[in-house]
């Protein structure tokens, strides 16, 4: 309620649980995870942490994050994609909290505070860095918005391990110790895939929706038991990789990524089990568990290195 003109304590308590809402907090360690295992690999490997650019890092891959989810509640909203049939959270536009334009506005507002911060990460990463920062913010509108959003084709799965994995993985090396070397990529691959997974259990849950507003997701092209191979192997390469990867540095990585491999394994499998319904959302935050656990495995073994 607006009490002359002004809004009320409430009304802006009520505005900024929406806007969190609409942000997607839960998704945010997506964006998180691999800049801080790219930290701890820069601190490792080459002895060097420049901690301002970091921070400015993880400022603008989380405004990112919040852009990309934004925005993609705007277009899926306008489009008439998040109906009542929706199995995932809800969403602003599509549930008429919010109107379209005032969900894409908040998803400017973000934008910009991501090019702000990107600009320290710059000064610091030079050209490429730049690069890496402008290809992140033009997929994060073209992720949804657009004749063909990334959101809608197969290739949701690579933009992530792209965008979630390699730049951010890389990207923190870069700009934390001013090198980087053939390990960090393969790492950024490994932390990538997980991030990947989620969101193929995402597609997996919002297929027949999906397919129904014209998408066409690797989920809906595989099927439900291709989609469920993928997702198993995704989980499976990543902690294989990560082994691959580490393995000059400690043979202890031998055992997280034969850990991995098994939880692949049973997480898959329960994946199979499970119905096209809401209970997918809790194989969401699984998923999104086994990347914390990979990242938190990868760090202290750099870390613990003699």
């Amino acid at each position: 309620m607006r009490e002359n003109g002004r809004m009320s304590s409430a009304d802006a308590s009520s505005s900024l649980k929406l806007w969190l809402a609409g942000a997607r907090p839960q998704t945010l360690v997506l964006s998180l995870t691999p800049i801080a295992v790219g930290a701890a690999y820069a601190q490792a490997i080459f002895h060097r942490l420049a901690v301002i650019p970091v921070i400015a890092a993880i400022i603008s891959a989380v405004a990112i994050q919040i852009a990309t989810n934004l925005a993609n509640d705007s277009a899926d909203g306008l489009r008439g994609a998040d109906d009542a049939e929706r199995l995932g959270p809800t969403r602003l536009v599509g549930a008429g909290l919010m109107s379209a334009e005032s969900v894409r506005r908040g998803a400017l507002v973000t934008t910009f505070i991501a090019t702000l911060a990107g600009g320290v990460v710059v000064a610091y990463g030079g050209l490429p860095i730049l690069a890496v920062g402008a290809a992140a913010l033009v997929c994060a509108w073209a992720y949804s918005w657009g004749p063909a959003p990334i959101s809608a084709s197969p290739l949701g799965e690579v933009f992530v391990i792209l965008f979630f994995g390699v730049a951010a993985f890389a990207g923190t090396v870069w700009i934390a110790a001013g090198a980087i070397d053939a390990t960090a990529i393969l790492l950024g691959v490994a932390v990538g895939l997980p991030a990947a997974a989620v969101l193929t259990v995402n597609n997996h849950r919002d297929r027949a929706q999906d397919a129904k507003n014209g998408r066409r997701t690797l989920a809906i092209l595989l099927g439900p038991r291709g989609t469920v191979m993928l997702y198993g192997c995704e989980l499976a390469a990543a902690s294989a990789i990560a082994g691959y990867a580490l393995w000059p540095h400690t043979k202890l990585v031998a055992l997280v990524a034969l850990i991995g491999f098994a939880s692949a394994i049973v997480k898959a499998a329960s994946l199979s089990q499970l119905p096209i319904s809401r209970a997918l959302n809790a194989e969401l935050v699984a998923t999104v568990r086994f990347q914390v656990a990979l990242a938190v495995a990868i760090i202290a073994l750099l870390l613990g290195q003699k």
